[in-house]
């Protein structure tokens, strides 16, 4: 029943991996090809991780495991989200079919600076 188990989870995580490499080749720009990345990516290595823990059921082998998951899940959007923040500011191009920007009129490109809704920029 273990094998099952960890054969499940093994192959969810492998079909998750794949979604996310196809997200990454076939979208069109940077921020959604993160997102993809991002979900399919972090959710199948946590069931890849998972199976880990279940194949070996041992008391250190799980905790660890559970650890790289929580590790997983809160480092991988904040890192999507640095990357896409990045390369919004150096001017990586959006799809053409993108429908709305917030931060088009809030970004300087100038003196790089990003101004918040609260306030007004300088100059206005």
């Amino acid at each position: 029943m273990n094998e099952i188990v960890t054969s499940i989870l093994l192959i969810g995580g492998a079909l998750l991996m794949l979604v996310a490499a196809i997200g990454a080749v076939r979208m069109p720009d940077l921020p959604t090809r993160m997102h993809a990345t991002t979900k399919a990516g972090a959710l199948g290595g946590g069931l890849m991780v998972l199976a880990v823990a279940t194949y070996f059921l041992e008391g250190s082998v799980t905790a660890r495991a559970l650890a790289v998951v929580v590790f997983i899940i809160l480092t991988a959007p904040v890192a999507a989200h640095i990357i896409g923040r990045a390369g919004y500011f150096v001017g990586v191009p959006l799809w053409e079919g993108t429908i709305r920007d917030d931060l088009k009129d809030r970004y300087d490109p100038d003196s790089h600076i990003l101004h918040s809704r609260d306030r007004t920029p300088p100059n206005s």
